[in-house]
């Protein structure tokens, strides 16, 4: 295991952690430094991570198990029985894909656990209770669901962000923002 591989790990996991006392607010710093962690690679001068991807899969892992944590122990009724179907669905998604590598299965089991997890988690944040009727619950996860699925298919579908950065979206967004 080399110094990078540690950094990376650490970095990932201690980021996640804050979710178990503050769910949201950990939620959203855990997706921030997932995102960032390649960042921090590229600042490290340690653009090569051998075997980068796998890492980062199994990383998210980490970070789910925790979102699962918070919801199995803090929710009730149909939001802890939406996550943890959600997360189970998820995990034989990530199953099969690492059974395969066939990146297009990940669009058959698309992650909508950790958009579910944001939605609750915001709404006990901001002190929203909501009565999840079936009809409510339907409507939620099939937004949640369509724009996970744009998302999914763009990283794994079409590829986009294949063959580009970080540093060089974070490049692109800048232009764009700055004109």
């Amino acid at each position: 295991m080399t110094l990078a591989v540690i950094v990376v790990v650490a970095f990932r996991v201690l980021g996640s952690l804050p979710v178990l006392r503050w769910p949201f607010a950990g939620a959203l710093l855990s997706i921030v430094v997932d995102l960032f962690d390649l960042l921090l690679i590229a600042a490290l001068g340690w653009e090569n991570v051998p075997n980068y991807q796998a890492l980062d899969k199994y990383l998210d892992q980490v970070q789910l198990l925790l979102f699962l944590v918070v919801a199995i122990r803090r929710w009730d009724g149909t939001e802890r029985r939406v996550a943890v179907g959600l997360y189970l669905w998820r995990i034989v998604g990530f199953i099969a894909f690492e059974l395969t590598g066939e990146r297009l299965l990940l669009l058959l089991f698309p992650n909508v656990f950790e958009f579910w997890f944001l939605l609750v988690a915001g709404l006990h944040a901001f002190r929203r209770r909501v009565n999840w009727t079936p009809r409510l619950t339907f409507g939620a996860l099939t937004v949640l669901t369509i724009l996970k699925e744009i998302q999914e298919w763009a990283l794994h579908g079409a590829r986009l962000f294949d063959q580009i950065t970080f540093v060089d979206a974070l490049r692109l967004i800048w232009r764009t923002l700055a004109g």
